[in-house]
């Protein structure tokens, strides 16, 4: 394939890029403003997409951030591919933040101000709901038992204060995000095609100049 590395990365090497890219987090967020630059629309849907990017990265849908970003940008009539970058807005070094911040808010509108978790404990809530997940998926084919129990806590003490309390201050960084990309992105745009129509201008009056060159001879 074009796009396959020629040497595979290993799993350890995968998870220390997902905490630190090859390159550095500056160099990773030069390339996603690299990739909103180069989108051809209109300045009003891109911001839109990164909207429902950065609104989707205060959730705990892990694993589903980029469906769910595409899904709300579709049916906002944002940018796909904006709101894929948007979710970025999520990452190892503002999850620590946003989990433990959703998940106190979260505990406080349900009614559970003594539930705090801090960002270790939410990580690890998430890690052994996963591990009982998959457990109880291997013991439909096998004799051990399937055990609930510690995913309905998780679920009421985690998940759910973490999706409910992710809610305002999700939709607080989307619009953020939204009205200040959006005069950034528009003025980019018209700062290209100004660049553009400069350069075809010059373009212009460089073969023009060429074909006077080659008649001049000839009227002589």
């Amino acid at each position: 394939m074009v796009f396959k590395r020629r040497t595979p990365r290993s799993y350890l090497q995968a998870i220390g890029e997902f905490f630190y890219p090859r390159g550095g987090w500056l160099r990773a967020g030069q390339y996603v403003v690299h990739r909103l630059r180069r989108l051809p629309d209109p300045a009003h849907k891109i911001s839109r997409g990164i909207a429902a990017g950065v609104f989707v990265s205060f959730t705990p849908l892990f694993g589903f951030h980029f469906v769910t970003a595409a899904a709300i940008a579709w049916m906002m009539r944002g940018n796909i591919l904006a709101a894929v970058l948007g979710t970025f807005a999520g990452n190892p070094l503002t999850f620590p933040l946003i989990a433990t911040a959703s998940v106190r808010l979260g505990s406080w509108m349900l009614g559970e101000a003594s539930a705090e978790l801090s960002h270790p404990s939410v990580v690890a809530a998430f890690s052994y709901a996963s591990l009982e997940i998959w457990s109880n998926l291997k013991a439909i084919f096998t004799a051990d038992p399937v055990q609930w129990h510690r995913l309905s806590q998780f679920f009421d003490h985690v998940f759910l204060p973490y999706l409910v309390g992710g809610i305002i201050p999700g939709v607080i960084a989307g619009l953020a995000a939204y009205f200040a990309s959006r005069p950034l992105i528009t003025a980019y745009q018209k700062s290209r095609i100004k660049r553009l129509k400069r350069n075809f201008e010059k373009r212009r009056a460089a073969i023009e100049a060429a074909k006077l060159k080659v008649e001049e001879p000839s009227v002589g």
